[in-house]
């Protein structure tokens, strides 16, 4: 396991100490973080590559039925 240094400000430090009491710790607070920025990474990644596709198949991409699709699906 590796070791990372983060420099945070004084209002990052308080928001990591209020995560760091419900995930276990600050090491835990930060893997928590990592975990659900890639999840949230790999979601945009599959609706790009979906986009593509779509416009691959069906021409351009109709941004008013995108932008139903991210309020419906929460993505």
């Amino acid at each position: 396991m590796s070791t990372t240094t983060v420099r945070l400000d004084p209002e990052e430090e308080e928001t990591l100490d209020r995560l760091a009491e419900i995930h276990g710790g600050r090491s835990g607070a930060l893997r928590a973080g990592l975990r659900l920025l890639a999840t949230n990474t790999a979601r945009q990644d599959a609706l790009a590559e979906l986009l593509a596709e779509w416009e691959r198949e069906d021409g351009p991409v109709d941004r008013a039925a995108v932008d139903r699709m991210i309020d419906e699906y929460g993505l």
